[in-house]
């Protein structure tokens, strides 16, 4: 109990002890926090196409709720496979350009499911050094010898697969298509050309891709024609999507494989029917209706020249995900309560999320965001960047 203590003590001193703030959702990206009377706009969430309130979503998942009850009851490989988990997993196949899918019941258990199922002792996995924590911890599992290449940086990850990969049975790359923390893209394209040097299985990523990039809402996979090339394709449905779970989609060997082989899956139960009803209105909606992300991209637009508008130089990379840098977790935690006295809700991210030293504010812009909100919040941000830097 001592050891728990001085842990979070030292978290506290050090501006990265996590806390819960629960609050209610006011429905157009509006919260209210309980010990908070104000409402904010959030600026945090992934809910990147306001799915989560679509009225097709919402009435498919009580549809399905009232059709087959409020859970599956059992894992699938029980009684808990129903029909309509079938259905969910061939349009994400569909989607995606694969034989086959394999849903989940979140990211996380999918990654640490799919990875260890993939690779053990004796493999080799090498992973982008700022993949989710996710990814690290379904590597961990797996036993494999894993080591970690520089952010983005083909040439460090060639010399690594030069050096070491005749030393293991197989190897396993791991990458996400956009990083969720620094809202930049893998090189997909010059990665798939890597692996037709050597040898590997390659697994992707798209929790933050899945629904708003490619002709199809597929994903930076299908935006950077490179399906052939990718062996794992996984995402989820509980950001632009506005659901929960995940997925993996690949070769029917591959599935069936994970089918055989992924413990998330395997001894989990399945997800209950309300939820795969949103999931599939949520793809049907990414399908027929494209306006829905070309109307996100032109709001992270506006926003990105709001903040060139307002001093703020930061590079805000290419996706709907926009880091401003901070640094000091101190200084990161003060802008967050600044902007949030000014209705901007806004988490700051601290190690050990983020590495030591890169503390920032993780601005989300969703389709619940309008002009004067990204407008207002610009100002804001660099009003309190100015005052907590004085």
């Amino acid at each position: 109990m001592e050891r728990m203590k001085q842990f979070l003590l030292e978290r506290e001193k050090a501006g990265t002890l996590r806390r819960l703030s629960p609050l209610t959702r006011l429905g157009h990206g509006w919260v209210r926090l309980l010990d908070y009377e104000d409402e904010l706009k959030d600026f945090s969430s992934n809910d990147y196409l306001a799915l989560s309130e679509h009225p097709e979503v919402i009435g498919a998942s009580r549809k399905y709720l009232e059709m087959f009850g409020a859970g599956a009851g059992a894992a699938r490989l029980m009684s808990g496979d129903l029909e309509i988990n079938h259905l969910l997993e061939e349009e994400i196949a569909q989607l995606k350009s694969k034989e086959a899918a394999l849903t989940f019941g979140s990211g996380y258990l999918a990654n640490t499911g799919i990875i260890p199922a993939l690779a053990g002792r004796g493999d080799l996995i090498i992973a982008d050094r700022l993949s989710h924590a996710s990814i690290y911890d379904g590597c961990m599992l797996s036993g494999a010898r894993t080591i970690r290449f520089r952010h983005n940086d083909l040439e460090h990850l060639e010399q690594i697969l030069h050096e070491k990969r005749n030393e293991f049975n197989r190897a396993l790359v791991v990458v996400e298509s956009i990083y969720s923390m620094d809202g930049d893209r893998c090189p997909l394209a010059d990665l798939v050309s890597l692996k037709k040097r050597y040898s590997f299985l390659l697994m992707v990523d798209e929790a933050h891709a899945t629904g708003l990039y490619g002709e199809n809402g597929s994903g930076i996979i299908e935006e950077d024609n490179v399906s052939d090339g990718v062996d794992i394709a996984m995402g989820t449905f509980g950001k632009a999507l506005g659901s929960y779970g995940a997925y993996a989609a690949a070769s029917r060997d591959i599935i069936d494989f994970l089918v055989n082989r992924a413990g998330t899956f395997i001894y989990s139960t399945a997800l209950p029917p309300a939820v795969i009803g949103a999931n599939l209105a949520a793809l049907y909606l990414v399908k027929t209706e494209p306006q829905l992300r070309l109307d996100l991209h032109q709001k992270v637009a506006f926003f990105k020249k709001q903040l060139r508008k307002n001093g703020i130089k930061d590079d805000p990379g290419p996706s709907q995900i926009i880091p401003i840098m901070i640094g000091d977790s101190a200084k990161a935690l003060a802008i967050a309560e600044e902007l949030q006295k000014n209705h901007i809700y806004v988490k700051a991210v601290r190690p050990p999320t983020v590495p030591e030293g890169s503390a920032r504010l993780r601005f989300s812009i969703t389709r619940h965001h309008q002009e004067p909100d990204l407008k207002k919040c610009a100002q804001l941000l660099s009003k309190a960047l100015r005052t907590i830097s004085d």
